[in-house]
């Protein structure tokens, strides 16, 4: 089965790298200090906070190898490339609410970025597919769970 290749903004890896240096260098760690404590303790048995040091151990380690297997496959988006054209990955988009007329600034992004406080919304997303491939002045229909929304696109930017 071929690995899917995760598109990443260069803020994106550069975030990326960063929490997998911080993870190596500092969590793993801190974690062995937490086991080498909870083992003086004694009878591993009854031991919750060893159980706990170790559960959190299989956490960190996993997300390591999580973000090792994405930058192996990573495709980075050049500011370059990105179209005003029509909107696809790495532009920022301004919608307006064709229901209420609010307005509405998202930037599309791999599922990897997402971050709803910022507005960074998946390319995989109902509102992020519905974007894909249209351009300035087209309305889009998005399928939401709190039912349908139609939006104008008011803007489209690298």
């Amino acid at each position: 089965m071929a690995t899917k290749q995760t598109v990443l903004t260069k803020e994106g890896l550069k975030n990326l790298e960063n929490e997998l240096e911080h993870l190596k260098s500092v969590t793993r760690k801190e974690i062995a200090e937490k086991i080498k404590v909870a083992l003086s303790f004694g009878d591993l048995s009854e031991n919750s906070e060893y159980d706990e040091a170790k559960n959190e151990q299989g956490i960190v380690e996993a997300r390591i190898a999580e973000i090792e297997a994405t930058l192996k496959n990573v495709k980075i988006l050049d500011a370059d490339e990105i179209s005003t054209e029509h909107i696809s990955l790495g532009n920022k988009v301004i919608l307006e609410s064709l229901d209420d007329g609010k307005v509405l600034k998202i930037s599309l992004v791999g599922s990897k970025e997402v971050d709803m406080k910022k507005m960074k919304i998946s390319d995989e997303s109902p509102l992020g597919k519905a974007c894909i491939g249209k351009k300035l002045g087209e309305e889009i229909i998005v399928e939401a769970p709190s039912g349908i929304k139609k939006y104008v696109i008011k803007e489209i930017d690298k």
